[in-house]
């Protein structure tokens, strides 16, 4: 269904309920949005499309929308990746003169993911494109988050269409703007959409928030999740925070326990965290919550605990993982505490100590290691830890 944003523009986007891991990676119980956008004018431009699995429906709003005498000129592509990208041979079948428009990298991936001729619309970083009473405005802002991705800025109606950036999970049936959905909802769904896909490209997304600063947005119209049209400094508020890893006081204590031996020092820890004034506590085990989750708690919070146990002389496999994704996400400005358990090879410590010399981290002692189970004492000693992170997030004003 086509929905009006903006002076001539609409959504004719389409609500994704099947795809349980979003890049085959991360879970989405509450689906996702490909939002795709229609400026009609002298030249009719899409600014994006869909995946490739809605190519019916989405074929079938544009003819309601259109009617059967207009066409589409352009096809403009902020991000070649398949979801925004993959019903072109659909959308070629129907309007087979349709011009793509994209910078250099786009068209270069463009050739080879659909092997097929098009004819093609090279812009530059800057440039416009005129369609009438409406020109378009191309911002390049690669690395955020693949080397060709760009934003497209209507001058006339002052709608940023700004691709993966300003997105986030979850479908829109219940709504597609600011004003028509639940903020919180999303707020929370857009979080974990960006330490989950956007994270790693924190330093790029700052350049580009830096070229599209002083842009008169009437509204944002990403490539997933809702339009911002009743306040836009909303969504770029959250992002630029997260993107500056500004974070809330708080704590998430992840742990990896084969036994529950290891499961009872974290809940010490957060024991100890209670008694000193923290109240936002997260408590994950990791091999039974999905990372998608742990991520996008650990870029809201202030704090960070990770205990692990030695499995196989290793530390154990799912919080390896977690430590890949947290070096690969470069992830600054936080508190650490360590705790480790062995049984007969006392390695999980070393590893987590190891991984936390990579990073920029600020500790937190007393790093805290028990042999089998974790006596009295032990215990008492993760408690500790837990109080003095709580001291630290105490004295952070």
């Amino acid at each position: 269904m086509a929905v009006p944003v903006i002076e001539d523009i609409f959504w004719v986007g389409v609500n994704d309920h099947k795809t349980d891991l979003f890049e085959a990676l991360w879970p989405l119980p509450h689906g996702i949005s490909y939002n795709a956008y229609l400026v009609r004018d002298a030249k009719t431009a899409l600014v994006d499309a869909v995946k490739k699995n809605y190519s019916g429906e989405f074929a079938t709003d544009l003819r309601a929308l259109l009617g059967n005498g207009q066409k589409i000129d352009y096809l403009i592509i902020n991000h070649i990746e398949p979801d925004h990208s993959g019903a072109i041979d659909s959308l070629l079948s129907q309007y087979p003169d349709l011009c793509v428009v994209g910078n250099e990298k786009t068209l270069r991936l463009l050739k080879e993911f659909y092997r097929f001729p098009v004819k093609t619309l090279l812009i530059k970083d800057r440039e416009t494109l005129s369609l009438g009473k409406h020109t378009l405005e191309f911002f390049v802002t690669p690395m955020v988050h693949w080397p060709e991705t760009m934003m497209t800025y209507d001058q006339t109606s002052k709608t940023l269409f700004s691709g993966d950036v300003f997105g986030g999970f979850g479908t829109l049936e219940n709504g597609i703007f600011d004003d028509e959905v639940d903020l919180g909802f999303f707020a929370e769904e857009t979080r974990r959409y960006f330490a989950n896909v956007l994270a790693k490209y924190s330093v790029p997304f700052q350049k580009a928030l830096s070229k599209i600063e002083k842009l008169e947005t009437n509204a944002i119209a990403p490539a997933h999740g809702p339009v911002y049209r009743k306040d836009p400094k909303f969504i770029r508020d959250l992002y630029g925070r997260w993107s500056r890893q500004e974070t809330e006081k708080g704590a998430v204590i992840v742990y990896a326990s084969m036994y529950e031996n290891t499961k009872k020092m974290a809940e010490a820890v957060a024991r100890g965290l209670a008694e000193n004034g923290v109240k936002e506590i997260r408590l994950h085990d990791v091999s039974r919550t999905h990372l998608s989750f742990i991520l996008s708690d650990i870029w809201r919070f202030r704090a960070l605990v990770l205990a692990a146990c030695t499995y196989n002389m290793r530390l154990f496999p799912t919080m390896e993982l977690l430590m890949n994704f947290l070096e690969n996400d470069h992830v600054e400005n936080h508190l650490l505490g360590l705790i480790g358990s062995y049984s007969w090879a006392n390695t999980a410590l070393l590893a987590l100590r190891d991984f936390a010399k990579k990073g920029s981290w600020q500790f937190v002692e007393p790093y805290v290691e028990a042999l089998c189970a974790p006596t009295p004492e032990v215990l008492k000693v993760c408690q500790d830890l837990g109080k003095n992170v709580a001291q630290n997030l105490n004295s952070i004003p």
